[in-house]
């Protein structure tokens, strides 16, 4: 009796029919996973050169119309028109633009107000100042986004709201020339 359980034993350890399934379910997880992750930074660096390279577009715009005086709306607008890519920009860009004093130097708050995607409700900007000539000015743009892939190791990573979105932080930094009144 115990010699043919000892048999059946070293027949069954001795098998290899099917070892290739077991590695290939241990790694089949962690490579999907490493793929969507890539592809997931990829989507978060456009994303981020895309915002960035429209509020510096933006930015050089209000640098040369010394004359004009943007609203909030008009810089929301242009941003987004700068990019292709933001999808709902227009719903989940928000702006801050404040005063910044070189002489008597006060830290801008460390985060900016981003859009609360919990309730899609309009709320006051934090700040929002036009500025004056020779004045030196930060303007922040918070856009929110969702994952591509959820389910990705980087998109569990990153944080997120109650709703699953996450921000993306572009800044930017000029200072008001004076009008060109003559020169």
């Amino acid at each position: 009796m115990i010699g043919c359980i000892k048999t059946r034993l070293r027949r069954f350890l001795g098998d290899e029919t099917g070892s290739a399934v077991l590695p290939f379910a241990l790694w089949t997880p962690l490579i999907v996973g490493i793929a969507l992750s890539t592809i997931e930074v990829g989507a978060l660096t456009i994303r981020t050169t895309q915002l960035e390279r429209s509020l510096d577009e933006t930015v050089r715009t209000i640098r040369l119309n010394t004359d004009v005086a943007y609203t909030h709306e008009q810089l929301k607008t242009m941003i987004c028109e700068g990019t292709s890519l933001l999808v709902g920009c227009e719903d989940t860009l928000r702006l801050e633009m404040v005063s910044l004093d070189m002489r008597d130097w006060v830290d801008p708050a460390s985060r900016p107000d981003c859009v609360d995607t919990t309730f899609q409700q309009v709320t006051p900007q934090r700040a929002f100042s036009q500025g004056i000539a020779h004045e030196m000015m930060l303007l922040r743009a918070c856009y929110m986004y969702t994952a591509f892939s959820p389910a990705s190791y980087l998109a569990n990573a990153l944080p997120s709201d109650d709703q699953g979105y996450t921000a993306i932080i572009a800044t930017a930094a000029f200072v008001h020339e004076p009008s060109s009144g003559g020169f």
